[in-house]
């Protein structure tokens, strides 16, 4: 069994920010954060089960469950989403990490979430964390630059079929060696075969393997 403590703070333009912190015990200094993407929460399969390897290796897992497919934010650009992501999850990290002391971290983000991820690790308190960049959004400046530079030992795995996945970008980040990365042939943004369910359980059961590794 485990703690479950769910509480929320006020994010971007005033809006409520869920979050979830689970902990098998009080005394854990090591915590796995959580950064889903826009549609695909904690509790999708990716997040779900990584969540669950890094409860049974005693961890604290904190999931940041913002909700941009809410209609509140219907009027926003993805620009804004793009901040709004940032300072909320700076938000939910300064409340949490203001109440208890950490020594060890993983960062995991998916899609959406590897914007605010790679704004986070320039934080001091995560220069020796382990990132794991599930389907980030190399399309985009800020992402791509955050994983090339960056100086965290990372797992990156991605689809080629994923929209987000750009073959001259992809090998720029492979050219880290930091960086640790899966190319899975013929799978989308969900780490998914369309069309295909048993084989995409497959590959989810490939992806958790590799996290638990990492």
């Amino acid at each position: 069994m485990f703690n479950v403590e769910t509480r929320t703070v006020k994010g971007y333009k005033g809006l409520d920010i869920p979050f979830t912190k689970l902990s098998k015990g009080k005394d854990s200094n090591s915590l796995a954060i959580i950064l889903p993407g826009m549609g695909y929460t904690a509790q999708a399969p990716l997040l779900h089960y990584s969540t669950g390897v890094f409860l049974q290796k005693y961890f604290d897992v904190l999931q940041v469950n913002y909700q941009y497919n809410n209609k509140v934010y219907d009027d926003f650009t993805m620009e804004e989403i793009s901040e709004a992501i940032k300072l909320d999850v700076k938000t939910v990290l300064d409340d949490v990490l203001a109440n208890k002391t950490y020594e060890n971290f993983y960062l995991i983000g998916k899609s959406l979430g590897t914007i605010a991820m790679g704004y986070e690790l320039n934080r001091e308190c995560y220069e020796n964390a382990k990132a794991i960049w599930l389907t980030p959004l190399i399309q985009r400046e800020d992402v791509f630059g955050a994983m090339v530079r960056s100086k965290n030992k990372s797992l990156c795995i991605i689809g080629d079929k994923d929209p987000c996945y750009i073959e001259e970008r992809y090998s720029k980040v492979i050219e880290n060696q930091n960086v640790t990365s899966v190319l899975i042939p013929n799978v989308n943004h969900g780490l998914e075969y369309d069309g295909n369910t048993v084989e995409s359980i497959d590959v989810l059961k490939g992806v958790i393997a590799e996290v638990e590794q990492f």
